[in-house]
């Protein structure tokens, strides 16, 4: 079976999102419940633990997850954090996302816990509609990663949700709490993940994940790797040593 990869993504052709947009605005809505759940669980002790994310702890993670919430929720702010990061971008040569994460992170620095779990209460339903009632024009335009360009409706259905349940898997490894596993939430975000690293890759592949939102994908001919679906993403997210077929690294 003769497979290949995906081509390049570029300003004329930017990474668009497989999801339908029902379901991505599903998801966007469930995750961001998901997160202010596991927070409520966290003592304060737990805001302090490190994460898999060197420089940030629970607290700092939170205040970063906060601050994408606040991004999209109004133009206004999402026009506020854009220029305000590329302004840092520019002066220190880091890359836009890094700056605009440390931003967030900066910016509800002076909140209490229970400040950023209620401004995440009052605004997580607002960056959910926002996201899912973005027009088409806005959603076609292209915006460069680090290393390809995307359009806006990827990035308002897919990243925005993996990026806190990717969030959701650090901060349950650093405190020990559960973390929630359906097949129908983050069975769905895996699923997607799946397609899009092997799209990615494009080489033959037998995959078989653990665990409630786990699953078996194959194409073509080649040993089964089985593991467990959240250290799947954590391997293709760079949180994890990967080689082989996880050395192909997808976005979140």
């Amino acid at each position: 079976m003769t497979t290949q990869a995906q081509p390049a993504f570029t300003k004329q052709h930017p990474r668009t999102p497989e999801l339908d947009r029902e379901t991505a605005a599903r998801l966007a809505a469930t995750e961001y419940e998901r997160v202010i759940a596991l927070l409520e669980q966290l003592h304060p002790e737990q805001w302090a633990v490190r994460t898999d994310c060197p420089d940030w702890d629970v607290r700092a993670m939170a205040g970063h997850m906060l601050g994408m919430v606040q991004m999209v929720a109004t133009k206004r702010s999402m026009a506020r954090q854009q220029l305000g990061a590329a302004r840092r971008a520019k002066k220190s040569g880091v890359a836009l996302i890094d700056v605009l994460t440390a931003l967030q992170v900066d910016q509800n620095a002076h909140l209490t816990a229970n400040e950023i779990i209620e401004d995440l209460r009052r605004l997580a339903p607002r960056a959910a509609r926002s996201r899912s009632r973005a027009p088409g024009f806005l959603r076609s335009r292209s915006m460069p990663d680090q290393d390809e360009f995307w359009t806006l409706g990827y990035l308002f259905d897919v990243i925005l949700t993996r990026d806190p349940f990717m969030h959701r898997i650090d901060i349950t490894r650093a405190t020990g709490l559960p973390m929630v596993a359906t097949t129908d939430h983050e069975g769905v975000i895996v699923d997607d993940v799946v397609r899009e690293w092997a799209a990615r890759h494009g080489a033959a592949y037998d995959l078989e994940l653990t665990g409630p939102a786990g699953g078996h994908w194959q194409r073509g001919g080649a040993p089964r790797l089985t593991m467990d679906a959240f250290e799947f993403c954590r391997a293709l997210s760079g949180r994890a040593p990967a080689d082989g077929w996880l050395s192909t690294q997808v976005p979140f």
